[in-house]
């Protein structure tokens, strides 16, 4: 129904490659192009480790959301709402509560706000980057509405 895969942006690929374009440059004057390959080859690896491992899948089937790791049924969702990306700096910030569940990535300005119907859990809502929110919060009413057809 929905899928949407946040990574970070083409930009901060470039940033890592400059990085390691200047260390190689100066470790490779400093002690040795031998050194600056291997140090520059090692600040890339780095960055991919990181980058890979900041990306978050953002699944909606006919049972389930999937974000990351994170899983909830449909059934204890009462409401989901798209924010554009100063309702989103509110929402993460001074309006935040801090038994909220955020998956929230610094290079994307908007999300979804999904507020929880189950008693038993202390999480009031879910708060999630998204580049399509509105989109995503589309895909979580129908899967909702179907789920409570069914």
């Amino acid at each position: 129904m929905f899928r949407e895969r946040l990574t970070v942006p083409w930009v901060w690929w470039l940033l890592a490659v400059g990085f390691a374009l200047s260390v190689l440059f100066a470790l490779g004057l400093y002690v040795g192009p031998v050194w600056g390959v291997g140090v520059a080859v090692a600040s890339m690896l780095v960055a991919v480790g990181i980058f890979a491992s900041a990306a978050v899948i953002i699944s909606v089937d006919n049972q389930e959301i999937r974000v990351g790791r994170a899983v909830i049924e449909h059934r204890y969702i009462g409401a989901a709402q798209a924010l554009d990306a100063a309702e989103t700096r509110n929402r993460s910030g001074v309006q935040a509560d801090a038994r909220a569940h955020l998956v929230l990535r610094p290079y994307v300005s908007t999300a979804v706000e999904i507020t929880l119907n189950d008693p038993a859990d202390p999480v009031p809502y879910w708060l999630i980057s998204s580049r399509r929110p509105t989109e995503l919060a589309a895909a979580l009413d129908r899967a909702a509405s179907t789920t409570v057809a069914e």
